[in-house]
């Protein structure tokens, strides 16, 4: 790929239109991911006895066990999410700024 067609695309408003919408988007799920994430730790840190609460009464199963499940399934919902946009909106994006360039 030529100087020329790297500058067409640089210069291409769909491709910016591309790089602004997936940029905010990756950084929108992991800001999710790290808040959420960080802070079960700072709570497993600074508030542990918050997830020791057994789950029912005289269950050794405490409210942390599921909750960091739920941050796991979480992880795969927010991949899942980012996966399925990229194959539909931004995959369409950049066929259509292929599609200029070859004009």
């Amino acid at each position: 790929m030529g100087q020329e067609s790297v500058e067409r695309i640089l210069a291409n408003p769909r491709f910016q239109e591309l790089v602004a919408k997936r940029s905010r988007f990756a950084w929108t799920l992991s800001a999710i991911i790290l808040a959420v994430f960080y802070g079960y730790i700072l709570v497993v840190a600074f508030n542990p006895q918050v997830l020791a609460v057994p789950l029912g009464e005289g269950w050794t199963l405490t409210v942390g066990i599921p909750v960091g499940a739920g941050i796991i399934v979480l992880s795969f919902l927010l991949t899942w999410a980012y996966v399925t946009r990229a194959n539909g909106e931004f995959e369409r994006l950049n066929r259509e700024v292929l599609e200029e360039l070859n004009r």
